[in-house]
């Protein structure tokens, strides 16, 4: 068993890593591919249109349920080249509807881990998306005296974990970022200096994805969340 580090500050990332989130837009997704019920493309196409106008999206409008239904409503639109009626709008909110004030789902053992790790680190939460929506999930978590301090941030990039970083007064190299999403949450805070810990999630967004170095020593890659008690 690797031995535990002395105390450090432990940054964590908060959709798809203390919680499920992903899985239920991805459920959103499979039904409008269904509905849609497109008379020549499959699936995997419309998929990929999707994805496309989501990407654009995200740079252009942010994160969260409001920009996926609007994504929703322009892929419908660029697929059927004519605007979306407003019955067909109502059909998709319909579809989204799972989305809004669904209660925040625990990943296993993120209590009781948190709990351990309180007791030896000084934790942070770091989380990007709608304020608002955000700010839903993180009071309706139960988590939150865990952490010295959650942010919600637009985005994650390196800039972000060096504002953290002045913000809270820390050594970005005795500092942990600990998420499931190359992109947001390893790629960038390597950037800046800070060590990572990669636990995957099989649902995380496909935006999300990107290649890592499987030679950097300063990410560490595990298989659960409760698996970190034994690094940290």
């Amino acid at each position: 068993m690797p031995s535990r580090r002395d105390a450090a500050v432990l940054v964590f990332d908060a959709d798809d890593t203390l919680w499920e989130n992903n899985v239920l837009f991805e459920r959103v997704i499979d039904d409008f591919l269904t509905w849609l019920d497109h008379p020549t493309l499959d699936r995997a196409r419309i998929r990929a249109v999707l994805d496309d106008i989501e990407r654009a999206n995200a740079v252009a409008h942010g994160y969260g349920s409001k920009v996926f239904l609007r994504s929703l409503g322009e892929c419908l639109e660029k697929l059927r080249e004519r605007p979306a009626t407003a019955r067909e709008r109502t059909e998709i909110e319909q579809l989204a509807a799972a989305l809004v004030g669904h209660q925040v789902e625990l990943m296993p053992g993120v209590a009781e881990t948190l709990d351990d790790l309180a007791g030896r680190h000084e934790l942070l939460l770091l989380t990007k998306g709608e304020r608002e929506e955000q700010q839903r999930k993180l009071d309706a978590c139960g988590l939150l005296h865990h952490f010295r301090a959650a942010h919600i941030v637009p985005e994650k990039d390196a800039d972000t974990y060096r504002w953290l970083a002045r913000a809270h007064a820390f050594d970005p190299t005795a500092a942990w970022m600990i998420g499931n999403s190359p992109r947001s949450d390893i790629l960038p805070a390597r950037a800046a200096g800070m060590n990572a810990v990669f636990i995957p999630n099989e649902n995380t967004w496909v935006l999300e994805h990107d290649e890592l170095d499987p030679s950097d020593q300063r990410v560490i890659r595990l298989a659960a969340f409760p698996d970190l008690v034994h690094h940290f």
